[in-house]
């Protein structure tokens, strides 16, 4: 297995992405909220299958947002071990 190299994010890449996690959070559940209400009064319609692809869409971006800064604080307090791993 090749080795990842985990650099720390700049903190303005940190600030940002921390931010923007709420909105995409908010989306999601707006989204998620509007397919199920779609799907409940006209299940299967165009306009339902929208809102699945735009719930599908973000939370992918929220999931990978919560990676990136998981990634981010695991490189941060563990150096040493990030290091380690490299060696390897």
């Amino acid at each position: 297995m090749a080795s990842k190299k985990t650099k720390p994010l700049a903190p303005w890449a940190v600030r940002q992405l921390r931010r923007i996690r709420s909105m995409y959070a908010a989306g999601a559940a707006l989204w998620g909220l509007g397919a199920l209400l779609e799907a409940s009064e006209r299940p299967g319609s165009r306009q339902m299958w929208v809102f699945v692809l735009l719930l599908v869409i973000f939370a992918s971006l929220l999931a990978a947002t919560f990676a990136l800064l998981r990634r981010h604080e695991t490189a941060t307090r563990f150096p040493l071990s990030a290091t380690l791993r490299e060696s390897r």
